[in-house]
C-alpha cells in the first residue's frame, strides 16, 4: 500500500485516521527498501549527507535512514507529520506542499516516495521536479519512488495490517485497477477495518493514483535540468543483503557545477 500522505486532503486514511497508519502499514515493511534507497543516494557525485524527504508522510522510510543521513520531513498533511514526529523526533518536520515549497537551501539528495502517486497531472508532477530540482545542490541526485508507470500497470490486489500492544488491530484491503488506460491515473480502492477495544469501524475510499508513462517521466527530469533515468543508476551494485529495489524507480543526477 502506498505511504504517501497525499497532496489531496479528502482521504481520511491520512487526516482523522492517520493515528492507525503504523498499523495500517507497519514501519518495518519498508527496511528492505530503504536500504536500496541508501545505496542509490550513494551513487550521486557527491557525499550525500543531508535528505530532503517530500511527500514524507508516517515516516516510515524515514525511520531506515536517519541513523544514515540527516532527513528533512516534509508533507501536507499535520497529522501524518505527528504520526512522523513520534516515530522520527530526531528530524526536522515541515508543513509543506511538494508542489511548491522552496526552503531557500540545497540538500545532497531529495527523495520523493510514493506520496508521488497523489500527482495525477502532467503539470502538477512538472512542478514536484521543479521543487525536487530546486532544492537539489550540484553533483546532488533527486530519487522518485512511484507505485505505478502507464507502461506496465496491471490490476493489483492486496491486504495488510497488523495489532498493537494495546489491542488495536488495523486491517485493509486494495484493488487497484484502470479505468480509462488513456489518461495518466489509476484507480485504487480501499476497506480499512479498524478494532479497538470497543468499537469497529469499516473505511472505505476511493483514492486517484498517477500513473505516468517512462517517457513522460524522463521528459520532464530531463526539462528541469537532470540527468534522468529509469531505474537504478550506473554503478548501484546489486541488491545487497536485507534490501530490495522498488517495483519502479527514476534517478535525476544534477551535474556538478
Amino acid at each position: 500500500m502506498t505511504g504517501g500522505s497525499g497532496e489531496h486532503g479528502e482521504y481520511r486514511v491520512y487526516s482523522d485516521l492517520a493515528g492507525w497508519w503504523p498499523l495500517i502499514s507497519p514501519p518495518e515493511e519498508y527496511a528492505a527498501e530503504a536500504g536500496y534507497l541508501a545505496a542509490v543516494f550513494r551513487c550521486a557525485a557527491i557525499t550525500v549527507r543531508q535528505v530532503l524527504d517530500l511527500g514524507s508522510g508516517g515516516g516510515h522510510v524515514a525511520v531506515h535512514l536517519k541513523d544514515q543521513f540527516s532527513l528533512t520531513l516534509a508533507d501536507l498533511s499535520q497529522e501524518m507529520l505527528a504520526v512522523s514526529g513520534r516515530l522520527n523526533p530526531e528530524c526536522a518536520h515541515l508543513h509543506a506542499d511538494m508542489r511548491t515549497v522552496r526552503l531557500g537551501r540545497l540538500f545532497d539528495a531529495v527523495l520523493v516516495h510514493d506520496a508521488i502517486d497523489y500527482i495525477t497531472a502532467e503539470s502538477e508532477l512538472r512542478q514536484v521536479i521543479a521543487t525536487a530540482f530546486a532544492h537539489c545542490r550540484p553533483g546532488g541526485i533527486a530519487v522518485f519512488v512511484p507505485d505505478h508507470v502507464a507502461d506496465t500497470f496491471r490490476p493489483v490486489s492486496g491486504r495488510g495490517g497488523r495489532g498493537d500492544a494495546a489491542g488495536r488491530q488495523a486491517s485493509f484491503r486494495e484493488r487497484t485497477w484502470d479505468p480509462d488506460p488513456d489518461d495518466d491515473w489509476v484507480q485504487a480502492e480501499y476497506e480499512f477495518t479498524l478494532r479497538s477495544a470497543d468499537a469497529v469501524e469499516v473505511v472505505r475510499e476511493t483514492h486517484r493514483l498517477g500513473a505516468f508513462s517512462r517517457g513522460t517521466w524522463l521528459r520532464l527530469l530531463a526539462e528541469a535540468g537532470f540527468d534522468a533515468r529509469a531505474g537504478a543508476p550506473p554503478g548501484l551494485p546489486g541488491p545487497q543483503c536485507g534490501s530490495r529495489p522498488p517495483g519502479h524507480l527514476f534517478t535525476g543526477q544534477r551535474r556538478p557545477g
